[in-house]
């Protein structure tokens, strides 16, 4: 059974991605990955300069969901480029750099640190839910505002694969996908988290997070995943690679999301419930399942569902 992926000239292993966030801090958290079974990487969001984040408590899970306000930490580039370049003197699995920034300006500036550092992908994070009391609604709630940002990257990333991280908050997914294709997008990641959602407990009568609401992922996300997938597939008539990412904790899930158009499966929550061996864990069960169906090689399952549409 062949699990491996090329993706604009980028290979994968197999189609498991560690997605943005908590556990992608460090060359050494990156490594760790890798050696757990991971396909490839991406790192936490980078900003042009010190990000602070948001205040304890930040996150709160249940067996369904997990509510995530930590705010998008992050030390500024020169941490970036001594991490990332540490991690580029043995690379063992490919690495996706995630960028974010409230101006359109500073998306170009950071793009412009990280470019030189030599990542497999730039990922453009232009949809996190969980800022917007610092920075408004986000890019990628509106097709100008998103193929901006794309067409203004794109001007700076080089030789670099621009993929846009795409949220399921706007009123379609697949009109703002199509205008980001239109602006030079390589790709997208589909989907950020969605919401904000708020918890309370009920003894205080107050919201659990510091920040009253957090961005939902999870088990209780994947049918939104799901559809956003493939309406960005069809919207683009399956033409750009999709890093499909929401609510994937089984091989199955994660096939679901290569039928619906995924070509490769963000990972991020399900860590916390399946330990670090969940990305070993997903691809034996998703090369068990391709066995017992007779399938030779995963590529055959990327838009299945939407091309019988």
């Amino acid at each position: 059974m062949n699990l491996s992926q090329t993706i604009l000239n980028v290979e994968f292993n197999n189609p498991t991605v560690l997605a943005s966030g908590i556990w992608g801090i460090t060359a050494s958290s990156w490594r760790n990955v890798a050696k757990n079974g991971a396909g490839g990487v991406t790192t936490k969001s980078l900003w042009i300069k010190e990000h602070k984040g948001h205040k304890n408590p930040t996150i709160i899970s249940s067996e369904h969901w997990t509510l995530n306000a930590v705010g998008l930490p992050d030390a500024g580039p020169e941490k970036a480029r001594e991490e990332i370049g540490s991690y580029m003197e043995d690379k063992p699995i490919p690495l996706i750099a995630n960028i974010v920034a409230g101006t359109t300006e500073d998306f170009i500036a950071i793009a412009k640190e990280i470019v030189p550092l030599a990542p497999d992908f730039l990922e453009v994070n232009i949809s996190c839910p969980n800022v917007e009391d610092e920075f408004g609604k986000p890019f990628a709630c509106s097709a100008p505002n998103a193929a901006e940002v794309t067409k203004r990257v794109k001007e700076v990333s080089g030789d670099v694969p621009v993929f846009i991280k795409l949220s399921p908050n706007a009123l379609s997914i697949a009109e703002v996908a199509l205008a980001c294709a239109e602006a030079g997008a390589d790709g997208f990641t589909a989907i950020n988290t969605v919401g904000p959602g708020m918890a309370i407990d009920l003894k205080s009568r107050m919201p659990i997070l510091a920040n009253k609401v957090g961005g939902l992922s999870g088990p209780a996300i994947k049918p939104i995943a799901v559809r956003c997938i493939a309406d960005i597939y069809k919207a683009t008539d399956g033409k750009l690679p999709i890093i499909g990412t929401g609510g994937v904790y089984t091989g199955e899930d994660a096939l679901e999301l290569m039928l619906a158009g995924a070509s490769l499966i963000g990972i991020g929550t399900a860590i916390s419930d399946r330990g670090q061996t969940t990305f070993k864990n997903v691809t034996d069960e998703m090369n068990a399942w391709c066995e017992s169906e007779g399938i030779k090689d995963i590529s055959e399952m990327i838009g299945g569902a939407i091309k019988n549409f």
